[in-house]
């Protein structure tokens, strides 16, 4: 089989990465330039300063990714860039410097959805995976259940029908005082409190729904800790941080484990940056062994935006002969699946 070099290029909220990845499996280089710092006094991303970052750092990042490599660029067979969906400023940053080396180069040039490239993730922690199987994604902007029935073939099972798990993560941190980003900080936090003090709603729709809502379980947490305040009693923040994060992740596993079922699939994989969350794992873990299914995760740097997964995903596109030509612009509302 030939071998296939892809660089990538990710650049859809405030990392700046690039990659280059060899048969949509091996990892020459990955390259991440992230922003957090400069984002945590404004307690999360501003789109314009993350643009501007951007700008600054993506000659540098793809130059370094290339180096790493050991490859010339002769031997790199496309383009990859994260097109969608994502802060469309910072998109337009990497798809437009994306399309220059392309025709530059004179090399193909792949868009790749964002959501996608976190389930492709999967393809280089674990090579020997195949689809079929089912994963949550789950992150700061999306929590989707998807059914991943071929490589770029994909069924969405479920979604969020208002906030994001990480979004809910992030604003609960900011009640919390925990700072950007949050979902870290508060993992860390309930790891120190009682998990049972307090009950959260977890949200229910009819029995075969397998969407998602977060927006009252936030509220209900906003609620109780403004209420505690007023009656003048100390909120206990690992207490709450610990329930939050139970509640969560209740919900997620519950909807994962129906929807494998519904398909009678026992492989079941986990991408997005919640997907780090030390608590989801675990009791993913035990749910997956005293279920008898195989759980698949990446590795906590391949959770993070970066451009690995980018290059694993435009390289099944490659095989498709799925380019993209040089009106590829930015969809910052890009759906999974959609070109």
């Amino acid at each position: 089989m030939k071998t296939i070099n892809i660089l990538a290029i990710e650049s859809s909220c405030d990392e700046t990465a690039a990659s280059v990845v060899q048969n949509g499996r091996e990892v020459l280089s990955n390259v991440i330039s992230s922003q957090i710092e400069i984002h945590k006094k404004y307690g999360g991303v501003v789109p314009e300063i993350a643009s501007r970052k951007h700008i600054e750092n993506i000659s540098t990042v793809v130059k370094e990714a290339i180096s790493e490599s050991n490859l010339s660029i002769d031997e790199i067979d496309a383009i990859a860039v994260t097109y969608g969906p994502g802060l469309v400023g910072a998109l337009l940053i990497g798809v437009n410097y994306a399309k220059s080396l392309a025709y530059a180069w004179n090399k193909p040039l792949i868009g790749v959805n964002h959501i996608e490239g976190h389930i492709s993730a999967n393809y280089i922690e674990d090579k020997s995976l195949e689809p079929p199987f089912v994963c949550l994604v789950v992150s700061g902007g999306h929590t989707h259940l998807v059914y991943v029935k071929g490589y770029g073939d994909y069924e969405i099972m479920g979604r969020t029908r208002d906030d994001a798990a990480g979004e809910a993560y992030d604003k609960i941190a900011r009640a919390l005082n925990l700072g950007y980003p949050g979902g870290p900080n508060i993992d860390k936090l309930a790891k120190l409190g009682n998990k049972d003090a307090i009950h959260f709603p977890r949200a229910k729709f009819n029995e075969e729904s397998l969407d998602f809502s977060f927006s009252g379980l936030k509220s209900a947490v906003l609620n109780y800790i403004n209420q505690t305040k007023q009656k003048g009693e100390e909120v206990i923040e690992a207490d709450v941080a610990a329930c939050f994060q139970e509640a969560v992740v209740d919900v997620l596993v519950g909807k994962l484990m129906q929807a494998a079922r519904l398909k009678n699939c026992h492989k079941i994989a986990l991408a997005g940056g919640v997907a780090s969350n030390t608590r989801l794992r675990e009791v993913l873990q035990k749910e997956c062994e005293n279920n008898n299914f195989s759980l698949y995760r990446p590795s906590l740097i391949l959770c993070t935006d970066n451009a690995a997964m980018i290059g694993s995903c435009a390289f099944f596109k490659y095989n498709n002969k799925e380019f993209s030509d040089f009106s590829l612009n930015a969809n910052s509302n890009l759906e999974i699946g959609k070109m």
